[in-house]
């Protein structure tokens, strides 16, 4: 079922890892974009860096409990092996403090919960487009370019 979904973006073939060590907010984040974006979730950074091999994401949303552990060695990591890729920190909380600490690690944005509908695709679609509100073109694999 796609509620209110952009048939503009739904086509665009956006690829989005959540990667999460919590299922529960795994589940919800991957449904509430699902419609809209190609979207794939991993338990680990370990699973989602050896699909990303094949098929880099143009968003990952990060987990609280991967980037506080790991912090910006992660966020390094990632957008070296990913190369444009943006990356949205998920909080546990709506404190300033934590969706403070989130962006310190480098991560383009931080989403707190709870999780509305409408906040994640907000904030997804705007680190997507970037400021000018067009789509980025699409990645093209490494043997096509």
């Amino acid at each position: 079922m796609q509620i209110g979904v952009q048939a503009q973006q739904a086509v665009a073939n956006r690829r989005i890892f959540v990667v999460d060590e919590d299922e529960i907010n795994r589940a919800a984040l991957q449904f509430m974009l699902a419609d809209e974006y190609e979207t794939h979730e991993f338990g680990s950074v370990a699973a989602a860096m050896a699909r990303g091999a094949q098929c880099p994401p143009d968003l990952a949303l990060l987990g609280c409990s991967l980037v506080s552990r790991e912090g910006a060695a992660l966020i390094e990591g990632l957008r070296g092996l990913w190369s444009g890729v943006k990356l949205l920190a998920v909080c546990e909380t709506p404190d300033i403090a934590c969706v403070a600490a989130a962006k310190a690690t480098g991560a383009d944005d931080a989403l707190a919960q709870p999780f509305r509908l409408e906040t994640v695709r907000r904030k997804v679609e705007r680190l997507l487009l970037g400021a000018t509100g067009a789509p980025r073109p699409p990645k093209l694999p490494d043997e096509l370019r």
